[in-house]
């Protein structure tokens, strides 16, 4: 009888239940090869095509699209509680935002823009060209937003216009932007994330480079980090929710729940590839293509407006885990990971380019 009640309240979540009722294809992997080939569908809501992405590392705590807009068309016009970043995989076009009553801002953007839209303001997406679809990754708060309400009306319909968020001055979208220190850039616009100048972060080894933005004063935020040919990070771990997108190189990460003695999953990845490392999985990305690897994570983790924090361990990314930490320093890696990281380069043709492993004893 007891199991009987509680099979009762075993019901889907009511982000589950939105996306269910949204009428277009819901992908759940652990991985995604190419976001460019995911099938989408007619997505009345919105009048363009789409596809829900459910990465089983994002356990809920974000959600993500693709969002396909035809050539010289345009997404109907919404506003929204939750909010979203925005990556531009395809195609040119534009994004008008107003406030309810206020002045609009219109910004263009092409392939490798990276943005967000400011929380609860109107919005609508263009397709600047005629005869070529237009691709997006959005990465949202939905599920947590609309699971906190459970009142889908409020989420899509609240008339507050938050002015601190968007107050729609000129220059709101392309304003230069600050640097905040820590390899932190501050901006509402990164007009191409895969050029965008990064600083070394030798912490987290292989010759890696970093930036972090923080985007129209989100809680989501994003980082881009890149590596040398030849090279891989060290292992590290961290909560769930980040949406890993390879934007350079080809290479592989793998992925393991424990200690060395757990079996690592191995993930294949090249550009457009998505992968969502589970909450407090350790995970080491390796590059082994001819070019620097390149990837762009949108996740929790806004510096100036932290949601999560100090919760279940998700910071210290760059600290030995012998030290209190989240990272597995090269010397502490199980040997396996470097013998088969050459394996891999040798197919390739490529020359290892780490340095020899030292003795952690």
């Amino acid at each position: 009888m007891a199991d009987e009640k509680t099979r009762d309240f075993e019901r889907p979540t009511t982000y589950q239940q939105w996306a269910e009722s949204q009428g277009i294809p819901i992908v759940s992997e652990f991985s995604i090869s190419n976001l460019n080939e995911v099938e989408v569908s007619p997505w009345e809501r919105l009048g363009a095509c789409g596809a829900m992405i459910v990465l089983q590392g994002a356990e809920d705590a974000n959600n993500a699209y693709v969002l396909e807009i035809s050539g010289g068309g345009s997404v109907k016009p919404e506003r929204h509680l939750y909010e979203e970043i925005v990556y531009v995989l395809s195609g040119r076009g534009a994004t008008t935002v107003w406030n309810e009553g206020g002045p609009k801002r219109t910004f263009e953007w092409h392939e490798g823009s990276l943005f967000a839209v400011p929380l609860n303001a109107w919005h609508q997406f263009f397709n600047g060209q005629g005869n070529e679809p237009a691709r997006f990754y959005v990465v949202s708060s939905a599920p947590l937003v609309m699971n906190l309400y459970h009142n889908l009306d409020f989420v899509f319909n609240c008339g507050f216009n938050f002015t601190d968020r968007f107050d729609a001055r000129q220059d709101f979208f392309n304003a230069e932007g600050q640097d905040l220190g820590g390899r932190v850039w501050e901006t509402n616009f990164v007009e191409d994330v895969r050029t965008f100048p990064l600083i070394p972060w030798k912490e987290r080894g292989g010759g890696g480079v970093n930036r972090f933005f923080e985007i129209a004063d989100s809680t989501l935020t994003a980082h881009a980090s890149q590596f040398p040919v030849g090279t891989y990070k060290k292992g590290h771990r961290h909560g769930p929710g980040a949406n890993v997108i390879i934007i350079q190189g080809q290479g592989y990460s793998l992925l393991w729940q424990g200690g060395k003695e757990h079996e690592r999953m191995k993930v294949d990845w090249k550009v457009g590839s998505v992968l969502g490392p589970p909450n407090m999985w350790f995970h080491q990305h390796f590059n082994t293509g001819a070019e620097p690897a390149k990837y762009l994570a949108i996740r929790w983790g806004s510096r100036k407006y932290p949601l999560f924090k100090n919760v279940g361990k998700r910071g210290k990314v760059d600290v030995s885990v012998k030290q209190g930490g989240n990272q597995i320093e090269y010397e502490d890696e199980d040997p396996s990971i470097r013998k088969l990281f050459e394996q891999e380069l040798a197919k390739n043709g490529v020359e290892c380019r780490m340095p020899p492993v030292a003795s952690s004893k």
